[in-house]
């Protein structure tokens, strides 16, 4: 598998350097294991046009073909990376995460740990070949959520980037 990855953590308080970030790191480290290569990371803070403008970059300049995000994912008046998601997807893929209280992957596997994962509005889609996955911000639940949708990522990755069918 030869494929690139972003990692960009939403955090208003990380982006100010007054929380340390280690949700990014270990999104970094799962992904890296399974064979993509991260060309970037970024901590910015609980902002959508931020959000939606450091996505809109890492799909159309850096030509990213996995774009993960930590934080932003709660049900909290800050909590806007579902938004900024859905504002440059140009397609939803439901299967990934949570949209509109629709139990799949990762709010499912979720559940079994843990009666929050129900806050989380965690959402998938695709920016042109770029795959935008929104994951918990808590190292935990950032790691909990990856290891439940790792394993179909690289057929992901072959239907996306039109190598599949």
């Amino acid at each position: 598998m030869d494929y690139t990855a972003v990692v960009i953590t939403v955090s208003d308080l990380g982006s100010q350097g007054k929380r340390i970030d280690t949700s990014g790191p270990a999104v970094c480290k799962m992904i890296e294991d399974a064979g993509f290569h991260v060309i970037h990371t970024a901590i910015i803070p609980d902002e959508q046009a931020e959000i939606q403008k450091m996505l809109i970059y890492c799909a159309d300049e850096l030509h990213a073909n996995l774009i993960l995000t930590t934080g932003g994912t709660g049900p909290s008046r800050r909590d806007v990376t579902p938004e900024a998601t859905l504002a440059v997807a140009t397609r939803e893929l439901p299967g990934f995460g949570e949209i509109r209280a629709i139990p799949v992957a990762m709010w499912v596997e979720s559940l079994k740990i843990t009666p929050r994962a129900m806050l989380s509005r965690a959402v998938a889609g695709t920016r042109g070949k770029s795959l935008i996955i929104n994951l918990p911000g808590s190292e935990k639940g950032a790691k909990q959520n990856l290891s439940a949708i790792i394993g179909a990522l690289e057929h992901a990755m072959h239907m996306i980037v039109a190598e599949g069918h």
